[in-house]
C-alpha cells in the first residue's frame, strides 16, 4: 500500500504502474471497469535479478573495481556473509571445473 507523504496525482500513479506492467515486473487482472495489479516476483527475486543485471551490464574495464565493492559491502556486512561468498566461489569453480 502507498504511504501517502504527499499529494501524489492519479495519472502519476498510473503512468508508473503502466510502464511497471509493460517491463514485466506487474500483472494485472481485470475486475469489472478496473485493473488489479500485483507484484511478479517477491523482494529477494526481484534483487537477484537487478543484481544480476548491473553486473552483466558492467562489462571488463570496471569489472575489478565492481568486484572488489562486492567483497568490500560483503566483508562489512559480518564474516558470515564472506563465508557464503567464498562457499559460493568454491561452488562455481566446482562447476567450471577449475
Amino acid at each position: 500500500m502507498l504511504e501517502k507523504r504527499r499529494e501524489v496525482a492519479y495519472t502519476t500513479v498510473m503512468t508508473t504502474v503502466a510502464r511497471l506492467y509493460e517491463k514485466g515486473l506487474l500483472s494485472r487482472e481485470r475486475d469489472g471497469k478496473r485493473y488489479v495489479y500485483s507484484a511478479c516476483s517477491d523482494r529477494e527475486e526481484f534483487l537477484q535479478a537487478t543484481a544480476r543485471e548491473v553486473f552483466e551490464s558492467i562489462g571488463a574495464p570496471a569489472g575489478k573495481e565492481s568486484l572488489a565493492l562486492l567483497v568490500e559491502t560483503v566483508s562489512s556486512a559480518d564474516t558470515s556473509s564472506l563465508d557464503e561468498l567464498e562457499r559460493l566461489i568454491r561452488l562455481r569453480r566446482k562447476e567450471l571445473g577449475s
